[in-house]
């Protein structure tokens, strides 16, 4: 998506090399519509330049901050040396992302859509989560549930979950914890049970966690639990262990949560 408006100062920008002269480069902002900024040849690169092609050429993609916008002139002044690598690297990538959530938009309306509902679903996005890409990860992640803030119809929510879950690559993190369960009652074996089933969340775990429980050597259980984010990831872990405690307390029994292995592999 290109946006039709005008940078602002300060903002980074990636652009690609259209003209180079020796007074400076040219750059068509390439996430704006007929757009074009200056790099002046003092702002390509830190120390003398004896040649500008030394540093940029024809067809380049390169990263700018924005150092004036005169929209009366249309003239927008622009630096590459201002940018550092990791500004760089960030940007770029988040370029990238956006490029992808285009592709997704027409997989998810078709090519034929419509400039009006291209502009309205993705404004929405954008308002909601900061960009388009965030908007479909969140979508892949929680489904519908994450566009219920939106104005989206219900057609459109489908249309977006369906591509989301179809196309975008989750990242997940994984951590682990151990539970000692004990029970000094006859059945404490059904107490024990009782106690993993408890962890395991009865159902109640959310959709996009994944959460394990399992039988490492008497009195201890892993839990694992895989989520798209450390703080949930993290939640759910805890919120595990205290559901195991819970339950074997109500039966007399103790829980000990502790983060490493205490037995050795069968």
């Amino acid at each position: 998506m290109q946006y039709s408006g005008w940078p602002e100062t300060g903002e980074l920008v990636v652009g690609e090399v259209d003209e180079i002269e020796d007074f400076g480069v040219f750059v068509d902002l390439l996430e704006y519509e007929d757009k074009r900024g200056l790099v002046h040849v003092s702002e390509v690169a830190s120390g003398w330049i004896k040649n500008v092609r030394d540093h940029v050429n024809v067809d380049d993609v390169v990263v700018c901050k924005v150092f004036d916008v005169n929209t009366s002139s249309q003239q927008v002044d622009l630096s590459i040396k201002d940018v550092n690598d990791h500004q760089r690297s960030d940007k770029i990538q988040e370029w990238k992302n956006e490029q992808k959530a285009d592709k997704w938009m027409e997989l998810a309306f078709g090519e034929d859509v419509s400039d009006e509902q291209f502009a309205a679903v993705a404004g929405e996005l954008v308002e909601e989560f900061g960009s388009m890409y965030a908007g479909f990860e969140q979508a892949a992640i929680h489904g519908p549930d994450a566009l219920d803030s939106t104005d989206l119809s219900e057609d459109e929510v489908d249309a977006l979950v369906e591509t989301a879950r179809r196309n975008v690559s989750v990242p997940y993190v994984t951590v682990t914890g151990y539970v000692d369960l004990t029970s000094p009652n006859p059945d404490g074996v059904e107490d024990v049970r009782t106690a993993m089933e408890a962890a395991a969340g009865n159902g109640e775990v959310p959709d996009e966690v994944d959460l394990d429980v399992t039988y490492v050597g008497a009195p201890e259980y892993r839990i694992r639990v895989q989520a798209p984010n450390y703080d949930d990831a993290e939640s759910e872990l805890e919120a595990s262990a205290a559901r195991a405690s819970d339950a074997i307390s109500a039966a007399g029994g103790t829980a000990e949560f502790h983060r490493d292995r205490r037995t050795d592999d069968e």
